[in-house]
């Protein structure tokens, strides 16, 4: 029985609960009695073989900016705890490989979600080129030649770094396009692991879907519209939320990538699907519960909870 979690997130006075999963989340485990330990990734420590955490208890409400409430902090072994959350947003850099490490470590009854050695290795732009059927046309490079031949087959291309989040540092360059060789300079400098050049797709100008996949099943999906002269749609960008329903595309998809997604112990996973084109597949702190719900689709965070529970007392009927 799930009784204590802890959550390991980005500083909580800094989010935006209108859009936040993490908070969904812990709003539902507060509506379902559960204790909860919330602390920050640089509060992680590994002494011996025992993870521990300087963490705080943890009241939430769903008022803007008044959301939370601390209690005095102390030192927590998170093998004590029921359920552990990884929810820091990325940049997926050494800092976040790092924790995923440690909470590996964690073990026994514990239950981490999603599972750190399955978001280790599945960072989201590399791990979707499993599926290169679902994908439109791309290219996981830093080799100019490679991008120049990707260009002249493809024309209208967007490129975006390997490990980016947020929509940050997404560019469309069109078949003739002067800023080519200084964006290449710029990503060169800037990005020394390979980059993304991807078919661009027109139709994501009628948006790009978030579908949310639990425990390898869909779950619900928003439509994330961009705002106008730009071809992001990340809502912290500006996208609109529209309500949406998956189509057999959509349906087919789903049930490709779910039973490796089950298999990894990704238990929360967000997908980008444009125009029956997967792009991405988002494991380390995905987004859209609270704007499925809010354009009155399911309450996601019911479901997840759901499944973390029974995934929790297989761990206690092991143990």
């Amino acid at each position: 029985m799930v009784k204590k979690i802890a959550v390991q997130m980005d500083p909580i006075e800094r989010i935006n609960i209108a859009g936040d999963s993490t908070f969904a989340l812990l709003l539902e485990a507060q509506a379902r009695g559960y204790e909860i330990h919330y602390y920050t990734p640089d509060r992680l420590s590994l002494r011996g073989r025992d993870v521990l955490a300087s963490a705080h208890p943890l009241r939430v409400r769903d008022v803007k900016g008044d959301h939370f409430d601390l209690g005095p902090p102390r030192e927590i072994f998170l093998r004590e705890m029921d359920v552990v959350l990884l929810r820091q947003d990325p940049p997926f850099d050494l800092a976040y490989i790092t924790s995923t490490h440690l909470l590996e470590m964690v073990g026994g009854r514990t239950l981490v979600v999603n599972d750190p050695a399955a978001v280790r290795n599945a960072p989201e732009k590399l791990f979707v080129m499993n599926f290169p059927q679902l994908m439109p046309p791309t290219l996981i490079t830093r080799d100019r030649a490679a991008i120049d031949a990707f260009r002249a087959e493809h024309g209208v291309v967007v490129m975006k770094p390997l490990h980016g989040h947020g929509g940050a540092a997404v560019f469309r360059l069109m078949a003739q396009d002067a800023n080519y060789g200084s964006l290449f300079d710029l990503f060169a400098t800037s990005f020394r692991e390979q980059w993304v050049v991807q078919k661009f797709l027109p139709a994501v100008a009628k948006g790009d879907k978030r579908i949310i996949l639990v425990d390898g099943a869909p779950a619900g999906a928003v439509n994330r519209v961009p705002a106008e002269n730009d071809i992001r749609s990340n809502m912290v960008r500006g996208g609109a939320a529209e309500a949406t329903a998956l189509t057999p595309r959509e349906q087919e998809i789903c049930a490709t990538i779910g039973p490796e997604l089950k298999k990894r112990g990704l238990i929360f996973v967000g997908i980008d699907v444009i125009d029956g084109f997967l792009t991405e597949i988002n494991v380390t702190s995905p987004t859209g519960v609270r704007a499925i719900k809010r354009t009155g689709g399911p309450d996601i965070a019911v479901a997840i909870w759901d499944a973390i529970v029974s995934k929790a007392a297989g761990l206690e009927a092991v143990g």
